[in-house]
């Protein structure tokens, strides 16, 4: 599955997602006004493309012990060093580097904020587990703090909350439902999320300047409106 980010220079960058890591054919979209000349370009899906399904392996538990937590957080540290050493993440991170790096060092205030919504059960399945791993890959690349980052998923357990504390991220507490106003530059990390969380966080930021904070890693917008 290719992506497509138009660039000033009438370029077309292509994104190559493994379907192992988004099953959903994600996308980087990055949010402007009509007329801006920068918006994200979406490739369409091949007709007949199937959807290939979520290797989730059967609930072990709720990593009640150290021991279960140790073994997931390598697992996810080792996800991280396969993807250093795939082509379409040396791709992407050049790309990141060129179009978003400059931006988090120019920020007056610490650089960007991240925003992940939906990652999934990453103890019990491989696909949420590499995604874990990509977000922690572009905190890395981006300068981004552990401590800007705030998780949320419903299905999280209390021992997955603590492995992702233990990376340092923020694991919040309360359903924000997609709805939260940006107030300085955002990336929001919605890896296949329903289209209602999409609406949310738009409609929670409907302003030229709010637009313009939001970098958004998800799905197609193109697909959205055909549907």
């Amino acid at each position: 599955v290719k992506q497509y980010r138009k660039c000033n220079n009438n370029v077309s960058v292509p994104l190559c997602f493994p379907k192992q890591i988004f099953p959903r054919a994600g996308s980087l979209f990055r949010c402007s006004m009509a007329g801006s000349g920068g918006d994200w370009q979406t490739a369409r899906r091949r007709k007949g493309a199937a959807r290939r399904e979520e290797m989730c392996q059967p609930v072990q538990g709720d990593l009640g012990s150290p021991e279960d937590r140790s073994r997931i957080q390598r697992r996810i540290t080792e996800a991280m060093a396969e993807l250093r050493g795939e082509e379409f993440w040396l791709n992407w991170k050049e790309l990141l580097s060129g179009c978003l790096v400059s931006e988090t060092c120019s920020f007056s205030n610490g650089g960007l904020d991240c925003v992940c919504y939906g990652l999934g059960s990453f103890s019990t399945c491989v696909n949420a587990r590499y995604q874990l791993a990509m977000l922690l890959l572009l905190l890395d690349t981006l300068k981004i703090l552990p401590e800007q980052c705030s998780v949320y998923d419903p299905v999280f357990t209390p021992g997955e909350c603590e492995v992702l504390q233990g990376f340092g991220l923020i694991v919040l507490t309360e359903n924000e439902e997609g709805k939260r106003p940006v107030s300085r530059p955002t990336l929001f990390y919605l890896i296949h999320c329903g289209k209602a969380l999409y609406n949310n966080l738009l409609w929670s930021n409907w302003s030229p300047q709010a637009l313009s904070w939001l970098t958004i890693v998800g799905n197609s917008f193109s697909s959205i409106q055909e549907r």
